[in-house]
């Protein structure tokens, strides 16, 4: 099992360490020195200095060839995607954007060929989700070649199986640099009740307690809804005794694929101003993957998916254009004098159109 990775990463160069969310950025010499070591199963004296100052990691004198793992350029320029490796949940929460969850998603012959096309697109950081990612059936082998391959995982689940011995062992024999979990409440039966599933307080509490217990990097985020936003308090207060990195999300919007529900769990007390959108590099240095392999922009902006399993890694050259038209200005949005302090992306603001929304959910004009 490798300790570290050497990687381009878009125009730079990185050194990382499974599990941890810091790396160091070294010269391409540096790079190129490091790929001659590794072959000749070699560490420069460099590397373990500079592995002990920051992870206070010891590479020893004479390290084995397994201890660092060499990443190939990149002609393709992406560093990051989200995989929804399964839509299929075993929560049926009111707020998902993923409407229907079902139950489907790639058998493990394609998958394992999706995960090397997206290894080859340059993927150093990949984000599994769904969906509830665990339940997947082929979750185990999916997170396993991940990290095989050489890419920084996180998950993102609802923790209702961190506490299995097999998920653990998982988890902390290849470690992920980020597990991230929702809170939908601060008791049984608020908790139940967003989610609609009796026990899935106690199984969230018993896997966000492993997780801890078995020091995974935890960040959790903490979702406002009208079903739970009298307990808003108590929830921050939970997810401070958990983590260091705690999120707050209190903006629904539609389903991805343009369904109004989600929408009637906004807590309107707790709609605020955000910062205005001033573009992304959504589809030229990262992208969206679904469970059948078909790559977009990102997860809103779903038009013109590309089939990956088709067209291989030569496909996503395509998806820099199909980003920049999804993100033009269009219709009543095109001419409007307030564009420069807009806070909504023009995908989000399509799919609130489809939804119906009331225009003070999206638009200044409201």
């Amino acid at each position: 099992m490798y300790e570290l990775i050497a990687s381009p990463f878009l125009n730079e160069h990185l050194v990382l360490r499974p599990g941890h969310a810091s790396g160091l950025k070294i010269k391409p010499h540096r790079y190129a020195e490091l790929r001659d070591a590794a072959a000749n199963g070699t560490v420069p004296a460099w590397l373990r200095d500079a592995a002990r100052r920051r992870w206070a990691l010891d590479l020893g004198d004479n390290p084995g060839p397994d201890v660092l793992l060499i990443r190939d350029p990149s002609p393709y320029g992406h560093g990051r995607a989200s995989y929804e490796v399964n839509n299929g949940c075993n929560w049926g929460c009111d707020h998902c954007v993923y409407g229907l969850k079902r139950h489907e998603g790639l058998a493990w012959e394609p998958r394992e060929r999706l995960l090397h096309i997206l290894r080859d697109a340059g993927i150093v950081w990949i984000e599994l989700g769904g969906g509830e990612c665990t339940i997947d059936k082929h979750f185990p082998e999916t997170y396993a070649l991940a990290y095989d391959l050489g890419m920084m995982v996180e998950i993102l689940t609802n923790g209702s199986t961190l506490f299995r011995p097999n998920v653990l062992d998982l988890l902390t024999t290849r470690r992920p640099y980020r597990v991230t979990l929702s809170v939908y409440g601060a008791t049984e039966a608020t908790f139940d009740g967003f989610t609609n599933r009796r026990g899935a307080w106690k199984k969230f509490i018993r896997g966000l307690a492993a997780a801890r217990e078995a020091d995974l990097p935890l960040s959790l985020s903490v979702v406002i809804t009208r079903e739970n936003a009298h307990e808003a308090d108590a929830m921050r207060a939970l997810a401070e005794r958990y983590a260091s990195r705690i999120r707050e999300y209190s903006h629904m919007s539609p389903s991805f694929a343009g369904d109004s529900e989600p929408l009637a769990q906004q807590a309107p007390e707790y709609l605020h101003n955000r910062t205005p959108f001033t573009g992304c590099d959504a589809g030229h240095t990262s992208l969206n993957v679904s469970p059948f392999g078909m790559a977009s922009v990102c997860k809103v902006s779903r038009d013109h998916p590309i089939p990956l399993l088709k067209e291989g890694v030569a496909g996503l050259s395509r998806l820099g254009n199909i980003a920049d038209r999804a993100l033009q200005r269009h219709s009543g949005c095109s001419s409007c004098t307030l564009q420069k302090s807009c806070t909504t992306c023009m995908p989000l603001v399509t799919l609130y159109r489809k939804a119906g929304s009331s225009l003070d959910r999206y638009c200044q004009h409201a």
